[in-house]
């Protein structure tokens, strides 16, 4: 089973409930896969998180929602088996599957029956944009032969009628996230995470549902950092408390 060659760093997420093992360079979470499984709806069925990478959205979520089943998806092998690592140092064996396989080509059977959600952190640059020089990170920064629309219309294909989408990326291209949902999905929830009071969003939530037309509502969203650059008391009990995003 492959690995990264280069150092591991083990790291705690949610108050020190989940360890994580993940690269010490390269492509590493910090807190958006925390806040995208806070907004994943709760659920006791199968929810796929799409690109899991080390896992750390798919661990916060099983911790986070207990009766879930979670199966994390990812292209790059050594990624994947972190993530399993990090699935048995969690306990979670019995509910969280990682799977090695590509968006675009996925495994035969990943979808049988289909899941109930689908969790994304996709990569925030396009394929227009300068790549990391770490060939890892660049994969998991940068759009390559998975554009933005071929993630959504992944998470379409395996979900069940009515099922949910979350999602989390640059809020300067929620259009474009808008846009690929369109006409699939609807019921549409932008949630801002703004960085500090009276700045601009940098990253949103959005959450949709396959097949329904309800109408898109803009939520309050979250401020993450106070004045004085430490978290909200609201950031903190997501981040630290494993509380769930108001969505």
């Amino acid at each position: 089973m492959s690995e990264p060659t280069g150092a591991v760093t083990e790291d705690r997420l949610l108050g020190g409930r989940v360890t994580l093992s993940q690269p010490a360079a390269g492509y590493r979470a910090a807190i958006d896969p925390v806040l995208l499984a806070a907004a994943a709806p709760a659920t006791d069925g199968r929810v796929l998180d799409l690109g899991c990478g080390v896992g750390a959205a798919a661990i916060c979520l099983a911790v986070r929602s207990p009766a879930c089943r979670v199966t994390g998806l990812e292209l790059q092998p050594a990624l994947a088996a972190l993530a399993r690592r990090n699935v048995a140092a969690n306990r979670l064996d019995d509910r969280v599957d990682i799977v090695t396989g590509d968006l675009l080509d996925p495994p035969s059977g990943l979808a049988a029956p289909p899941f109930d959600a689908v969790i994304v952190n996709p990569p925030y640059q396009t394929a227009a944009q300068s790549a990391p020089t770490d060939g890892s990170k660049a994969i998991a920064n940068r759009e390559a032969a998975a554009a933005l629309e071929d993630w959504i219309a992944a998470a379409g294909r395996v979900l069940r009628p009515r099922g949910w989408l979350t999602l989390i990326h640059r809020a300067d291209r929620v259009d474009e996230v808008c846009a690929a949902l369109h006409p699939r999905f609807g019921g549409v929830r932008l949630f801002p995470l703004w960085p500090k009071p009276g700045r601009p969003a940098r990253r949103i939530v959005v959450q949709a549902r396959e097949g329904v037309r309800s109408p898109a509502a803009v939520l309050p969203g979250l401020v993450l950092h106070a004045a004085d650059g430490g978290y909200t008391a609201e950031a903190q009990s997501v981040l630290r408390d494993g509380a769930a995003l108001p969505l």
